[in-house]
C-alpha cells in the first residue's frame, strides 16, 4: 500500500522531472482490480460509420502515408482556450495526424485499452507516475531494488480525442482520469482503487509535449490551470416539460465541447458523436463498485454486473443556453434511475 509515499510526492506535474510512465522492458502492465463501472467496456462492432464533415465518423481515413515528424509550415497547431478547458487546433488531414497522436503516448511509456481510429479516440491503460515516489537517500543508492517494492498508490489514465470542425480542422481532446487506494476499514487491513479528481496539470503537460511532438514548441502556462473561482452554477438540472434536462448557461458550440470532455473524465463508452444533429452516442454500466479485499475477491465469485446500456445525449441551443436531454437507445426520453444517475455525474463535472 502506497499511500503514505504518495502523500510525500504531492506536488504540481509541471515539468519533464516530474513525469515519469516509462516501465522496464522486461515488465509486464498488471490490470488494476477497480470498480466495474471504471472499466472499459467491450467495443460494438454493429455500428456502421457513414461519412461527414463535422462527425467522428470522418476520422475513419486509413492511410499508409509516412509519419510527419514536423510542422508543413509554421504555426499550423495552435492552443485554444475557452475558460479552464483548453485543446489543440491543427490544420492539417486528419490521416496525418492520427499516426501522430498515437505514437505519441507509446514514447510517453503507456500502452492503450482502447484504439479506434474511425472514431477518433485513444485510451491508454492504468498507469503509475513513478516520478511521484520520493528520492531519497535509500533509493539514490539501491535504485531498482527499493523502486520495486515501492508504489505511488495513484494510477492515471489519458482519453484523447480528435474531431474535425466546421473549418476543417483538427481539434485534439486530452482529459485525465485518477485513481487512488485508499483504506476501506479502521484497521487498515483493506485497500480498494476510488477515483480521485483529474488533474488540468497533467492534461497541460503532454498537450505540451504533444504540440512539440506536431513540431510547434510552445508551452501552455500551467500556473492559468488552477480551477478558477465559481460564483454561479454553470450546469443544473431542470425540468423541461415535465422530463429531467440539464440546462448548461453556453452557447451550443461551447456546451457541445463541454460535454465531450465530461464524457471524456467520466469514463463513458462514446459509441459516435454527431455534431450536426447534437447527438452523442454513449454506453453506460451502473453498477456498484466492488470493495472486497484481495483475499476475498481470490477465493469467492465476482457479483453479477448489470449490461452495457445504450444512451443518446440530445444536445440542443436555446437562444444564449442549451439543454441535454438522455434518451434510450431508440431516442425515446427516459427517466430512469440510471438516466438520473447519468445526469448527475455530468452536472458534478460540468459545474
Amino acid at each position: 500500500m502506497g499511500i503514505a509515499l504518495g502523500l510525500s510526492a504531492c506536488g504540481s506535474i509541471t515539468n519533464s522531472d516530474k513525469i515519469n510512465y516509462k516501465t522496464e522492458s522486461s515488465a509486464k502492465p498488471v490490470p488494476l482490480d477497480i470498480p466495474p463501472d471504471l472499466t472499459q467496456l467491450n467495443r460494438d462492432t454493429r455500428f456502421s460509420v457513414p461519412g461527414g464533415t463535422v462527425t467522428a465518423s470522418s476520422m475513419g481515413v486509413k492511410s499508409t502515408a509516412a509519419v510527419p515528424t514536423a510542422a508543413k509550415q509554421l504555426y499550423d497547431a495552435r492552443i485554444e482556450r475557452d475558460g479552464q478547458q483548453r485543446w489543440i487546433v491543427v490544420k492539417r488531414p486528419a490521416e496525418e495526424i492520427w499516426p501522430i497522436v498515437h505514437s505519441f503516448w507509446i514514447d510517453n511509456g503507456f500502452t492503450y485499452t482502447l484504439d479506434q481510429q474511425e472514431l477518433g479516440i485513444l485510451e491508454t491503460e492504468w498507469a503509475e507516475n513513478r516520478a511521484k515516489l520520493p528520492q531519497d537517500f535509500m533509493r539514490k543508492y539501491l535504485g531498482k531494488v527499493i523502486n520495486s517494492l515501492s508504489d505511488t498508490g495513484l494510477r492515471d489514465k489519458f482519453r484523447t480525442r480528435l474531431e474535425r470542425n466546421s473549418k476543417g480542422e483538427v481539434e485534439i481532446y486530452i482529459s485525465h482520469r485518477g485513481l487512488s487506494e485508499e483504506y476501506t476499514d479502521a484497521l487498515k487491513a483493506r485497500t480498494a482503487w476510488k477515483p480521485r479528481p483529474s488533474e488540468p496539470e497533467l492534461e497541460i503537460e503532454f498537450m505540451n509535449r504533444l504540440m512539440v511532438k506536431l513540431g510547434v514548441s510552445l508551452k501552455i502556462d500551467t500556473a492559468q490551470a488552477a480551477p478558477a473561482q465559481i460564483t454561479s452554477a454553470k450546469a443544473a438540472i431542470v425540468s423541461v416539460d415535465g422530463s429531467p434536462n440539464i440546462a448548461i448557461s453556453d452557447s451550443f458550440d461551447v456546451a457541445w465541447r463541454r460535454i465531450g470532455l465530461s464524457l471524456d473524465r467520466t469514463g463513458f463508452t462514446v459509441e459516435d458523436r454527431d455534431r450536426l444533429q447534437g447527438t452523442y452516442f454513449v454506453r453506460f454500466v451502473d453498477t456498484t463498485p466492488d470493495e472486497r479485499g484481495f483475499f476475498s475477491r481470490m477465493f469467492t465469485k465476482s457479483k453479477a454486473e448489470a449490461g452495457p446500456v445504450k444512451y443518446r445525449l440530445k444536445v440542443l441551443g436555446v437562444d444564449t443556453k442549451t439543454l441535454v436531454s438522455i434518451q434510450n437507445a431508440n431516442g425515446q426520453s427516459e427517466n430512469s434511475a440510471s438516466t438520473q444517475k447519468i445526469m448527475k455525474l455530468l452536472v458534478d463535472d460540468l459545474k
